[in-house]
């Protein structure tokens, strides 16, 4: 295990948790191995990443942040609908379902939802390089992150993938338990952007193979935190090369939950955070209004989950 990878304690994660995991399950819900909800070619996520036969995702169970609005709520187990019960994955035989998908996508592997299970990271890709499979690899996160795990992962990581969420400490706490998140996940981005920079590497098919794309999921009600979130980006990156994808697919997952978030965005609310975004010279990716009606995983099919 490398340094800074630890489950005995475990502290990869800014939750700290220190429970052996060898013995009883963490904060987030996950033991040593590695459950896995689904191994599969994912199209629907940016074009430089879905592009030319899309990407090869491995969506993780379990989670440290406990949103109560996951999207994923089948497989983060953070809702009170009951979560798939998921076997754990043994490397090996991840590492076979992942060489045909490679294959068959353009060659970049996204690890979604990973922090919780970051050290067995260097392991899949020492196994995966020892059969001559060399991915491109896309860490995709929270931002939820400890610095300390992000830098036991320099190198293996190619391009990161993580959402900034919260820049307002009330709200991180009133829908994702984590009060913290602001502090955590903005010094997680500028390590991200230390690693690999600021701006997005394409090559001649317009895939990506190195840098950093950040995502904002626009919640309802909550205008000036995005507008926040967009106002940092802006402040601590060079906004022309950053790519930010602003997303507009919130939907309520699950009943019961706290006004304002019990509801879709409205055309209105997106628009006034899209015009920010324009003003700010970003670069990436805008969604249509009624992409809440689009982005709806069934994890119960786990060879499909987004068709």
């Amino acid at each position: 295990m490398q340094l800074g990878l630890s489950i005995n304690p475990c502290t990869l994660c800014p939750r700290m948790c220190g429970v052996d995991r060898t013995r009883e399950r963490g904060y987030c819900g996950a033991a040593a191995e590695a459950a896995v909800a689904s191994v599969t070619i994912h199209t629907g996520e940016e074009p430089p990443l879905a592009g030319n036969g899309g990407i090869v995702n491995i969506f993780f169970a379990h989670c440290n942040l406990h949103c109560i609005f996951c999207q994923n709520y089948q497989i983060s187990g953070t809702s009170p609908a009951s979560p798939l019960t998921l076997p754990s994955a043994d490397i090996h035989r991840l590492t076979q379902d992942i060489i045909p998908l490679l294959a068959q996508s353009n060659g970049l592997l996204g690890f979604v939802t990973a922090a919780h299970y970051a050290h067995l990271i260097p392991q899949l890709l020492d196994e995966l390089h020892a059969q001559g499979v060399h991915p491109t690899v896309v860490y995709n996160s929270s931002g939820y992150e400890r610095v300390e795990t992000l830098q036991a992962l320099e190198g293996l990581v190619d391009i990161y993938l993580p959402d900034l969420k919260y820049l307002d400490r009330d709200l991180a706490a009133r829908y994702s338990h984590a009060a913290d998140y602001p502090e955590v996940a903005t010094a997680a981005l500028l390590e991200m952007k230390r690693q690999v920079g600021s701006s997005l590497k394409t090559d001649d098919n317009g895939v990506a193979y190195r840098g950093l794309i950040v995502r904002h999921l626009v919640l309802p009600g909550h205008l000036q935190n995005t507008l926040d979130c967009l106002d940092w980006l802006a402040d601590n990156f060079f906004a022309p090369t950053l790519h930010v994808a602003l997303m507009s697919q919130y939907y309520p997952p699950r009943r019961n939950l706290p006004s304002p978030i019990d509801r879709t965005l409205s055309a209105d609310e997106y628009a006034i955070a899209a015009q920010r975004y324009q003003e700010l010279g970003f670069d990436g990716w805008l969604q249509a209004p009624d992409a809440n009606s689009n982005y709806r995983p069934d994890f119960a099919d786990s060879d499909k989950p987004f068709k």
